[in-house]
């Protein structure tokens, strides 16, 4: 495997095949970056069988930073020389990774003040496409994305107000991960539309990005929007999963071809045995038109009019980013009010309509759009590619962006969107649509659950779990501390012993379930169940279902059968 020095000087020599100068605004010197990596190395041998080896969980990944972001020592451009400024501290998403081992090569392009799904609106110059240099990269995020998809970085940060995390990966083929607003901290991020925001990942799988997306994540008291996981949070989808899709007319705007491969999507998850109905999207997508068309844009000229109007004229402000923003200027608090009750709305709308649903399922974007199209028709362009992913952060939703195939000759991308929170569904959704095994939950605050009975799966009380959602971990066995009894109640369950000797291991399964989900559990517990300390065969003990002592006298010892399944097997 390569080590972290290897690793740097190949993404240089990767940096120079790839010849893309409009990727970055600030490139690190090589060296920098490399006597970071002898200092990483010296740091994983330290660690080396020590707890703190597990804090280094991203060694050696190379990463890519919006330059919105900010990086300490880095100047913070947000795509405006006149805007520059270098931080001496990092953004918290940049912290985290640093400490977690990441090396960060350097801060990419974008469109100016993250206003655009284009790339093209910079200074720098527009950011061409990493496949087809003919065609947009997708903005604003572009550089970012592009960084990943040359093979230069492992994972790269973006931000997300208006699809710029989720764009960008759908026209190159990757994985966009926008998460709740709130999960990842915006401190030292240049705000767009401040209550909007959030920072994303960009990777090329995603196991790559979810383990990024676990590191940043966690609240920052210096930032006031940031949010912790609740307590309730889901870990998995039900069981069956359920999928919302747009109906024949909420897909009017993609081509035929892109419909074709939309559909490819959708079959993937009804033979997954999943259950998918069409669901009417059109107040989703009259949600999204208050993001620009409405008074909402009055969050852009609140971030950065003030300079902007300072500006004017210097020839290194994008006329279209100019316009849109400067134009926000004389909205009338009263409308901006109106909107945001009229958000309100729209949110009730979304949460009703994801209801009983894991998610829903939509194209992340509507064509490929070349660099001359563009600059033919900037906001036209612009708006089309936004008509997916516009309504997400407006109505706090999270969202996982995938490749899909192609159609019309370019990569096209779907987006698995779910309630706020459930970021872990999404992903599971998402894995399920590229072939990619679930990995360790997403937050890491779930219980372990031990089941014997009724709740394994299959069993008629397993539903139990997955309307909580709970997450499937493991089948094994316990220690041969534990003996089993059959209950005399209605129906029959197992009632589960410690025992100091004469015991035998017994099969089992490990769920994870929210603390909230857990506490459900035991409010819910009927007698003579209890739940107590299980000891497993790989010697951790977990919570797990027991029962009274005293419903043991008269019941049927079955601990010989090995488990619950197999007594009832041996019932005929």
């Amino acid at each position: 495997m390569p080590t972290p020095t290897e690793r740097v000087r190949a993404a240089y020599r990767r940096i120079a095949e790839a010849d893309r100068p409009e990727v970055w605004i600030t490139l690190r010197p090589e060296e920098e970056v490399v006597a970071e990596a002898g200092a990483l190395e010296e740091r994983l041998a330290a660690a080396a069988g020590t707890p703190e080896a597990e804090r280094i969980a991203l060694a050696g990944t190379l990463v890519a930073v919006k330059d919105n972001i900010d990086v300490a020592g880095l100047p913070t451009t947000a795509a405006h020389p006149g805007f520059a400024r270098t931080p001496d501290v990092s953004a918290t998403a940049v912290e985290r990774l640093v400490e977690a081992g990441a090396l960060v090569l350097g801060k990419t392009n974008m469109d100016q003040f993250a206003t655009g799904l284009v790339g093209t609106r910079s200074p720098y110059g527009a950011v061409r496409n990493a496949l087809d240099p003919a065609r947009i990269s997708g903005g604003s995020s572009s550089g970012s994305a592009v960084a990943v998809a040359l093979g230069i970085v492992d994972v790269a940060l973006g931000t997300d107000t208006a699809g710029s995390g989720r764009v960008p990966a759908a026209l190159h083929g990757i994985v966009g991960l926008k998460p709740t607003l709130g999960l990842v901290p915006n401190t030292g991020v240049v705000p767009a539309a401040r209550p909007y925001d959030t920072v994303t990942v960009f990777a090329p799988d995603l196991a790559t990005g979810q383990r990024a997306l676990a590191v940043v994540t966690g609240p920052d008291p210096r930032d006031p929007a940031s949010r912790g996981w609740p307590a309730d949070v889901r870990l998995a989808p039900r069981d069956p999963i359920r999928i919302a899709v747009p109906t024949v007319e909420g897909l009017a705007p993609l081509s035929e071809a892109e419909r074709e491969t939309f559909q490819r999507a959708v079959d993937r998850f009804t033979e997954a045995g999943a259950e998918v109905e069409r669901v009417d999207i059109a107040p989703l997508l009259e949600a999204a038109r208050l993001l620009y068309d409405g008074a909402i844009v009055a969050e852009r000229h609140a971030a950065v009019g003030e300079f902007l109007e300072a500006h004017r004229g210097d020839g290194r402000s994008d006329p279209t980013v100019a316009g849109i923003i400067l134009a926000a200027a004389d909205l009338p608090a009263s409308r901006l009010a109106a909107d945001q009750h009229r958000l309100a709305g729209y949110r009730a709308t979304a949460r009703a309509l994801l209801s009983g649903f894991d998610g829903l399922l939509v194209p992340t974007t509507v064509g490929h759009p070349t660099l001359d199209e563009v600059a033919a028709d900037p906001v036209g362009t612009n708006s089309r590619l936004g008509t997916y992913t516009n309504f997400v952060n407006l109505l706090d939703l999270a969202a996982v962006a995938v490749p899909a195939g192609t159609a019309d000759g370019h990569p096209f991308g779907v987006t698995v969107v779910t309630d706020a929170f459930d970021d872990q569904v999404a992903l599971d959704l998402a894995g399920l649509l590229v072939g990619a095994e679930p990995g360790p939950a997403l937050p890491a605050n779930g219980l372990e659950l031990a089941v014997f009975g009724a709740h394994l799966r299959g069993q008629p009380l397993n539903h139990q779990l997955t309307d909580l959602g709970a997450r499937f971990v493991e089948a094994t066995t316990t220690s041969a501390d534990h003996r089993m009894v059959a209950l005399r109640t209605t129906p029959p369950k197992p009632g589960l012993l410690r025992v100091d000797g004469g015991g035998s291991a017994l099969r089992c399964e490990v769920w994870e379930v929210s603390p909230a989900g857990l506490g459900a559990f035991l409010a819910a517990l009927p007698a003579p169940m209890t739940l107590g300390a299980v000891t497993l065969a790989d010697g951790r003990t977990v919570v797990g279902f027991g029962c009274e002592p005293a419903a043991v006298p008269g019941a049927e010892d079955i601990t010989h059968h090995g488990g619950w399944l197999a007594y009832l097997e041996s019932l005929g």
